[in-house]
C-alpha cells in the first residue's frame, strides 16, 4: 500500500484555503450587523452594510448546503 502524499497535500490546502474563506466571509456578515447596530444608535440606515451582510450568511449557507450535499450524494 503506497500513501500518496501529494493528494493529501492538496486536499489539507484546498480545504484550508475554504476553511479561511468561508470564516472571513461570515465574519463581514457579523460585521455588517454590527454596522446596523451602530448606525440605529446614531439614528441613521446602514441598509447596504444589511444587505451584504445577508448575503454573505447566505453565501455562507449555501456553501455548507453544497457540502452536506457532496457528502450526502457519495455515501
Amino acid at each position: 500500500m503506497k500513501i500518496d502524499w501529494a493528494a493529501i497535500g492538496s486536499v489539507f490546502g484546498v480545504s484550508l484555503v475554504f476553511t479561511v474563506a468561508l470564516v472571513a466571509l461570515f465574519t463581514l456578515g457579523v460585521g455588517g450587523l454590527a454596522r446596523r447596530e451602530k448606525a440605529a444608535a446614531q439614528g441613521g440606515s446602514a441598509g447596504l452594510a444589511v444587505t451584504g451582510a445577508y448575503l454573505c450568511f447566505a453565501t455562507c449557507a449555501a456553501a455548507v448546503a453544497y457540502g452536506i450535499f457532496l457528502i450526502v450524494a457519495k455515501a
